[in-house]
């Protein structure tokens, strides 16, 4: 099914249409031809030959956009589950991700790409900063042509600074070979702003400014990034709406109103800001300032893989902060600022925003065909569905993605991958896993998985029955 592009049409759905008056269309078609939509209506007549897909008691909504994904990572899934972002740092900065090979990298791109796909993400932007040299990039590239999904190539190079990898031959040579126009294949650049204010950086903002590719950016981390690199990109003119800062999480006022101004977005990945300390959600801080927002879910080193646990997490995340704020003031929430429906948003029409592919991210006629069935007659907890944004950010997981259409063609059905073969792609993380074993040694390896756990004390509890007895109490 992959391989053709024949007509299709999903049948009396709760239409998620996320366009801009967000509307919900009960019992409703729609329908595909080639790589677009062709009509959205109640009994759509379709041409001879459509397939036919039974949505009733389903949620049809758009292909799901994950705006930062270090899919090269994807094989040494779970491994960091108890890590901090400085052990994250020195694992892979420091000391091991120079031990990636190319068919590492490939290894973990053909997973992390089945996996975004199997969830309902049909657009993934892969960060890719472990590409040390372009035999990595020409693998990471490969894997994400093998997987029929739509993703973004963000090249980076966490082993070299961004003024010297991007001067080089060989990047050049690169992006001609690779980098063509393919609607499946977008590009960025990818790299981090320090805050020196030398700006080392400047030459990789001028190289991108050339290409006209957007900059991708981790702003905003405690410890690694702040408000000084972006005062740089600002004051050198490297602010645009094309830029996609990430995690944002400790920036002050003003960074947010200098993102607000030249139009950038923020990609939250709440999962990670939550557990790894780049500092708390900002998603309060940045609907406060106007800014766009998407979604991301960083990487399967720690957590999942899938933007149902972005969207929830982040709702969570947000009220939470939202209460606490409140009951400082001895005060009470009443009403929740931020609604199911706008998380919803954030993993659709925000992403697409992000990319600056307005083709993307809504059910609307003449735009692309990414489209997610979510139904699953098998599941008690996919009924009734009484409101569909609190469906989808609340109650469904991956599990219940039945169906995925990318750029009109269908690549997941009845719940199954289409011609995906997992067999292989786990043969090839096998040999990675056993690589990085053999690399590191077997001490290193179940240290790395398993760090040391701080020591704490448990508070005095004035409530401890003593060792007093009176005349009640009968000595043994």
């Amino acid at each position: 099914m992959v391989g053709e592009r024949r007509p299709v049409v999903l049948r009396n759905g709760t239409v998620l249409t996320m366009d801009g008056q967000h509307r919900v269309l009960a019992d409703h078609d729609v329908l595909v031809a080639g790589d677009k939509i062709a009509a959205i209506g109640s009994r759509l007549e379709v041409p001879e030959g459509t397939v036919e897909i039974d949505a009733t008691h389903g949620i049809v909504m758009p292909g799901m956009i994950d705006t930062h994904r270090h899919m090269w990572q994807t094989a040494m899934r779970g491994y960091g589950a108890d890590w901090t972002l400085t052990q994250y740092f020195v694992w892979y900065y420091l000391e091991w991700g120079k031990v990636f090979r190319p068919e590492d990298v490939h290894a973990g791109n053909l997973l992390g790409a089945a996996e975004a796909l199997d969830a309902g993400v049909t657009t993934t932007v892969d960060w890719s900063h472990g590409l040390q040299t372009t035999d990595h990039a020409d693998a990471a590239v490969d894997a994400l042509q093998a997987v029929p999904g739509r993703f973004v190539l963000a090249y980076g190079n966490i082993q070299d600074s961004p003024a010297s990898w991007t001067a080089k031959p060989e990047f050049r040579d690169f992006v001609s070979r690779r980098i063509t126009g393919d609607d499946m294949l977008g590009f960025q650049l990818a790299f981090d702003v320090t805050g020196d204010p030398a700006f080392p950086e400047k030459p990789a903002f001028e190289v991108a400014r050339e290409l006209g590719v957007p900059v991708t950016t981790h702003a905003g981390v405690w410890g690694a990034t702040n408000d000084d690199g972006i005062r740089l990109m600002y004051d050198n003119g490297f602010m645009t709406p094309q830029s996609i800062y990430v995690h944002a999480a400790t920036l002050s006022a003003d960074s947010y109103h200098r993102i607000a101004a030249t139009g950038g977005s923020i990609s939250v990945s709440t999962e990670s800001e939550q557990s790894a300390g780049q500092g708390y959600p900002p998603t309060w801080a940045i609907r406060d300032h106007g800014i766009p927002v998407s979604l991301s879910m960083d990487t399967s080193v720690w957590w999942s893989g899938d933007l149902f646990s972005a969207m929830r997490t982040t709702l969570g995340a947000d009220r939470a902060r939202e209460h606490m704020a409140a009951h400082a003031k001895n005060d009470t929430v009443t009403h929740s600022s931020l609604r199911a429906e706008h998380v919803v948003e954030w993993a659709t029409m925000g992403g697409a925003h992000a990319l600056g592919r307005e083709d993307l991210g809504s059910l609307e006629v003449g735009k692309k065909a990414d489209i997610v069935l979510l139904r699953n007659e098998n599941s008690p907890a996919m009924f009734p569905v009484l409101n569909p944004y609190g469906h989808v950010a609340f109650q469904a997981q991956r599990s219940d993605v039945d169906i995925v259409i990318v750029d009109g063609r269908i690549v997941k059905r009845d719940h199954r991958l289409v011609d995906v073969d997992l067999a292989a792609i786990r043969s090839q993380v096998e040999r990675t896993v056993d690589h990085l074993r053999a690399q590191l040694g077997e001490e290193a390896w179940e240290k790395g998985m398993n760090p040391d756990i701080p020591t704490t004390k448990v508070l005095d509890n004035p409530y401890t029955y003593t060792e007093y007895r009176g005349d009640t109490r009968t000595s043994v």
